[in-house]
């Protein structure tokens, strides 16, 4: 008798994880290597390091947080799709999903997923982003078609989703607690581009003193945690 051939096992897709807690990259790695067709190639704390481990590792998909320490999130979705257009990325962040998935999807990414969410919507969104799908939870997505369909309001949910990328980011190390001096070293730009950022976002969230822009950054940090 002939013995029948075994059919190979298809490759598992190999994923990137990138967040600057070791105890949550431990954890999402372990979530991920049980699943028969996904494992993790490699993991990464910050924004320099996930770009050198794409050009080294070839992932088939980066699973990025948004705070990460120095560069941000936002910023390493735009540089990776400029140096790897092709490559999926998928937000895992635990910031409101409000605010970020439109500004996530601008820049590139696929996906964004809360870890509020759980382990098997994590999962799901993976497969869905690897799968050429954009994924976003029902609310969001029905928020988006809202948008799209001229049926909501022009004024903003929230004044926050007035300032843009870069003023948000500022806006969140200003809560964060930095200095204009030590988020110009952060960003690298110029102390004098943080002040005008400063100018640009009190009068977007209509405050009067830069002491009212600290205390509105630090109360909205201190609801992310």
């Amino acid at each position: 008798m002939i013995p029948k051939r075994v059919p190979p096992r298809p490759a598992k897709q190999r994923i990137l994880i990138v967040d600057d807690h070791p105890l949550l990259r431990q954890g999402v790695a372990g979530l991920i290597d049980r699943e028969p067709d996904l494992q993790v190639c490699g993991e990464a704390p910050s924004a320099a390091e996930a770009l050198q481990a794409v050009s080294s590792l070839r992932p088939d998909l980066a699973l990025v947080d948004i705070s990460l320490g120095g560069r941000s999130g936002l910023e390493l979705i735009k540089d990776l799709k400029i140096q790897h257009e092709a490559l999926p990325v998928l937000v895992l962040s635990m910031h409101d999903e409000s605010l970020y998935a439109e500004r996530v999807l601008r820049a590139g990414a696929q996906g964004y997923v809360t870890k509020k969410a759980g382990g098997k919507a994590l999962l799901q969104a993976i497969r869905e982003v690897l799968a050429g799908r954009v994924f976003l939870s029902d609310q969001m997505s029905s928020k988006l078609l809202q948008n799209l369909a001229g049926m909501r309001p022009g004024k903003p949910a929230s004044p926050l989703e007035s300032l843009t990328d870069r003023e948000f980011e500022v806006f969140q190390l200003i809560g964060d607690g930095h200095s204009s001096r030590r988020i110009a070293e952060t960003l690298h730009v110029s102390i004098k581009t943080v002040e005008a950022h400063r100018a640009n976002m009190k009068a977007k969230l209509k405050l009067k003193a830069g002491t009212d822009l600290v205390h509105y950054a630090v109360r909205w940090v201190e609801t992310q945690a």
